[in-house]
């Protein structure tokens, strides 16, 4: 799957996999060593994330049902937990730096295809 910040006409993610059952999404990343660049993992639904457990930090795009990012957690260290975004419906977690390299913000619009 790829994840496309169509606002900034940039790719986020080439090789995105998608975490849609509870257990999957309770375990996430927690078994990687790392994210590559160009990996993503998506958590739908899902308005929070923790990282116990998680031997590396990520970058964290929070989406509403449209796909408009409303929150980003850059950096998000290990043993953390994210505040709840009542209004996403989705989690991109992503490798540290990805949302700086390509200047993603609040409000843009992301597609996932």
């Amino acid at each position: 799957m790829k994840v496309i910040n169509l606002s900034r006409n940039t790719i986020l993610a080439d090789k995105a996999a998608k975490a849609e059952s509870p257990f999957a999404r309770l375990v996430g990343l927690l078994k990687r060593k790392s994210l590559d660049k160009g990996e993503a993992l998506i958590l739908s639904p899902s308005s929070g994330i923790h990282s116990f457990f998680m031997r590396f930090t990520i970058d964290a795009l929070f989406l509403d049902k449209t796909g408009k990012v409303i929150a980003i957690l850059p950096s998000f260290k290990p043993w953390r937990l994210s505040s709840i975004y009542f209004s996403a419906h989705t989690v991109i977690e992503l490798p540290e730096g990805t949302i700086n390299l390509t200047q993603s913000q609040p409000g843009d619009t992301i597609q996932i295809k």
